[in-house]
């Protein structure tokens, strides 16, 4: 199962960037290139544990839908959702939040299976895994952005 990892350092308190990673609205403002926006379950405010979204985004030209639940939830230091329904075969987003010097280390672990067995993996290795790391940063760095102010 490929595992993507990536750590940002955020000059803002845990709290916020534990809240900022949890918010509909601000999730669908830092994922703008995908044109994502949810379109059942929780649609706005602060996911919960249990709480399940559907989210509408456009990837590799094709709309898609992805439906994810919140498994996991330990505030302000770590929530963990997971595809329920979706264009992976499966997937677990763990987002952690520590604590460092001035402002908050976020940590996103990303757990996927790519669908289509043998042609998934090969599509992995070609270019999925490249994108969803794209993703991820790209993500981070515009949650970096809003919750520094800048």
């Amino acid at each position: 199962m490929p595992t993507i990892k990536h750590e940002q350092f955020i000059k803002a308190p845990l709290k916020v960037c534990f809240d900022l990673a949890r918010n509909v609205e601000i999730h669908t403002l830092t994922t703008s290139q995908t044109k994502e926006k949810a379109v059942s379950g929780v649609t706005q405010g602060l996911l919960e544990e249990g709480d399940s979204v559907t989210w509408e985004a456009v990837h590799f030209g094709i709309k898609q839908r992805l439906t994810a639940k919140v498994t996991h939830m330990e505030k302000y230091t770590e929530f963990v959702d997971s595809m329920v329904n979706g264009a992976f075969r499966s997937f677990t987003h763990t987002h952690r939040f520590v604590a460092y010097k001035n402002g908050t280390i976020m940590i996103d672990i990303f757990e996927y299976k790519a669908p289509f067995g043998i042609l998934g993996k090969i599509a992995d290795k070609l270019f999925l895994e490249q994108y969803m790391k794209r993703f991820l940063v790209g993500r981070a760095k515009e949650l970096k952005r809003i919750a520094e102010g800048t």
